[in-house]
Formats: C-alpha cells, sequence, structure tokens
C-alpha cells in the first residue's frame, strides 16, 4: 500500500476534493463514485458522505492508498 502524506493548509477539506487533489480518483466524478461504492475508509470505517470533512489526523483509505492528513 502506497502512503500519502497530505499537507492541510485550511480547516478541512472535502473527501472528494482530496482524493481528486492527491491523484487517487481521476476526476471528481471518479471520487464520488468510489465513496459510493464504499471504496473509502475514513479512520478504518467506510465513508459514504462524498462531502465528508476531513481534518488534519485523519487516515483515508483505499485498497491500494493510504493519505495521512497533516
Amino acid at each position: 500500500m502506497k502512503d500519502i502524506q497530505f499537507q492541510l493548509q485550511t480547516e478541512f477539506i472535502p473527501l472528494i476534493q482530496l482524493l481528486k487533489y492527491t491523484g487517487v480518483a481521476d476526476s471528481g466524478a471518479d471520487a464520488s463514485a468510489m465513496v459510493l461504492n464504499h471504496e473509502v475508509l475514513c479512520n478504518g470505517n467506510v465513508e459514504l458522505r462524498k462531502r465528508y470533512k476531513v481534518v488534519k489526523g485523519n487516515v483515508i483509505e483505499t485498497d491500494s492508498v493510504r493519505i495521512l492528513v497533516v
């Protein structure tokens, strides 16, 4: 599994934007599909909210990537 560190510059970032910005998803539509297909975990739990507010300390995982939000 590939680890990515994402430096958060604001209070939060919506989940689908994070997936797009880190290159995990090719587009916002792809990111939305990943969430709706139960392919994204947030802190070890399946996350179904596309606009989930990801904050510092969150760990977002897919089958091949782990994003550490710092």
